[in-house]
């Protein structure tokens, strides 16, 4: 049913008269009745009847005008759900814990007018996906890993290294430790199940294997971050990587270190991947803000894969 005939009876029904109906609209009075009687054909009834006064609604034009106004509200409503600023800003995080999370929370407290929908997406071929195919706007990632760079339509900008810590419980040897360099980390064990092959974190933790020649064990299936540090707290062999940035809440009980990481100082790359061409008047605000408010990267005395330093402005 085309919108333009139904509006125009809309018009004409409220006018009475297709002549004042045609200067509503700016069109001429024979494109008003061309319009009511393709509407007509369309549904196979009179709509008005021609009187001296001008145009009389029928009685199936009197039933059909409350449905024509219901038509002309949700096509509005429609058009509205996609205006650029109109419809929330989609964006992707790792985790409702991660620092991605943490930097959007600081975007929302900011720009509280701003509706966001927050999305968690597990690899970054799934995010760039839905990138390109404008199911999010936005996706917080460590770019690029070797031999996967970005299509040439998505940007990306490098917005907070994370330092990484190191979790131990009460009777690890380190516990005690204010502060571990990476060497004397070279024959503890770190447990950190559920890197995933292929996956941009477990790229990351590869190369700070290889280089600084570390013992990382992914085995055993992975229950969240709850049930590891569980398991790190009564396991004096065991430490773990946690992302300095990430909110974390455990039981006094556990006895848990926190200790920070230097020598250098291993820090996690997050990146803003876009569109190239997505309008959304909000993704250029979540922008400038990351750009304000991030702490930044590139610290001196701070390590990440070479792999990790290009971005795509």
């Amino acid at each position: 049913m085309d919108l333009d005939s139904v509006r125009t009876f809309v018009v004409a029904a409220d006018a009475g008269r297709f002549q004042d109906a045609a200067a509503e609209l700016a069109v001429t009075q024979q494109a008003v009745s061309k319009r009511i009687a393709a509407l007509e054909r369309a549904l196979g009834v009179r709509l008005f009847t021609r009187t001296p006064r001008g145009a009389e609604l029928t009685i199936d034009g009197q039933a059909f005008l409350p449905h024509a106004r219901e038509l002309l509200r949700v096509s509005e409503r429609a058009v509205a759900s996609v205006r650029a600023g109109r419809r929330p800003l989609r964006v992707d995080v790792l985790s409702s814990r991660s620092a991605q999370s943490g930097l959007l929370r600081g975007f929302h407290q900011a720009n509280p007018e701003i509706d966001l929908d927050v999305v968690t997406l597990f690899e970054i071929d799934a995010a760039v996906h839905a990138i390109r195919s404008g199911a999010i706007d936005a996706s917080f990632r460590a770019v690029t890993m070797p031999g996967r760079p970005l299509p040439d339509d998505i940007a990306s900008v490098r917005v907070v290294d994370e330092p990484l810590d190191l979790f131990t419980g009460s009777g690890h040897a380190l516990a005690n430790a204010r502060s571990v360099t990476l060497d004397q980390l070279v024959g503890h064990r770190i447990w950190m199940p559920g890197l995933a092959a292929g996956t941009e974190w477990a790229a990351y933790y590869e190369d700070l294997v290889a280089e600084f020649g570390l013992t990382i064990e992914a085995t055993g299936p992975n229950f969240g971050t709850d049930a590891l540090l569980d398991t790190i707290a009564d396991t004096p062999a065991l430490a773990t990587f946690m992302g300095g940035l990430t909110r974390l809440v455990w039981p006094t009980g556990y006895g848990l270190r926190r200790i920070p990481v230097t020598d250098p100082k291993p820090v996690y790359p997050h990146s803003l991947l876009w569109h190239r061409d997505n309008p959304h008047p909000a993704l250029a605000a979540l922008r400038a803000h990351l750009a304000a408010a991030s702490p930044g990267y590139g610290a001196p005395g701070t390590w990440v894969p070479r792999w990790a330093l290009s971005t795509r402005p």
